[in-house]
């Protein structure tokens, strides 16, 4: 069971990035995928979620407008397109699976309230750097 995180890497301010996040071992249909970064000295912070019934997208305020989560679940695969990159989104990203299966519960709308918790599945990271 493992997630993989890909697609870092360095880019000019203003510039675009595409992560990938690739599940194996098992299928993402039943979870919600979320990103997630963490800043040299810094806490790691949300960026973006999106559930599997609740195709709703949701965006941490300092990235709506630049970024797109998207998701494919026939290809087992997660997507965050990053446009407008500052030297502040300079981090190391991470997606995760949440499980969300076939019942009421979402968890896209909960991650302002409980973070992480929610999320049991990690990929290992994949590093941006916005530099000029």
């Amino acid at each position: 069971v493992q997630l993989q995180a890909c697609g870092g890497g360095w880019v000019q301010p203003g510039g675009s990035l595409r992560l990938s996040c690739t599940a194996s071992g098992f299928t993402l249909d039943d979870y919600a995928i979320g990103w997630f970064r963490r800043a040299p000295g810094k806490e790691r912070e949300w960026v973006s979620c999106v559930g599997n019934r609740d195709i709703t997208t949701y965006y941490t305020d300092f990235v709506n407008g630049r970024f797109t989560i998207s998701r494919d679940n026939a290809k087992n695969t997660a997507y965050l397109q990053m446009s407008g990159l500052k030297p502040e989104d300079s981090a190391v990203y991470y997606c995760a699976a949440g499980y969300e299966g076939r019942g009421s519960y979402y968890v896209c709308p909960r991650v302002p309230e409980r973070d992480e918790a929610d999320f049991g599945q990690w990929g290992q990271g994949t590093l941006v750097t916005v530099s000029s």
